[in-house]
């Protein structure tokens, strides 16, 4: 028997059209968790203080995820930004619709 995985790709931001950060993870939830209560002082996401899930898409495969959170890092600003507004057009912090 096969169990499913789950990988995510997501993107958070400081403020609206602000930073952004790009990862991948097995564990969305307590990964933006770690996020918002700066759980490594010394990353990126704590310095610039990136903590609003603002999109994330779901994957089976780990490479899969892997693939894609390279083949987003790697995108011009403008395309992260048109891929936020089309999903999420308000910028609203994901987490809160989380379960």
């Amino acid at each position: 028997m096969n169990k499913e995985h789950n990988y995510y790709v997501y993107i958070l931001c400081n403020k609206r059209n602000g930073t952004l950060y790009t990862g991948v993870t097995n564990g969305l939830f307590k990964r933006t968790i770690q996020h918002k209560i700066n759980k490594n002082k010394n990353s990126f996401t704590n310095k610039y203080k990136v903590n609003k899930l603002v999109y994330y898409e779901k994957h089976q495969y780990i490479l899969e995820a892997i693939n894609r959170e390279k083949n987003i890092k790697a995108w011009k600003r403008k395309w992260k930004l048109e891929l936020i507004e089309k999903h999420n057009p308000t910028w609203l912090d994901l987490f809160s619709e989380m379960e």
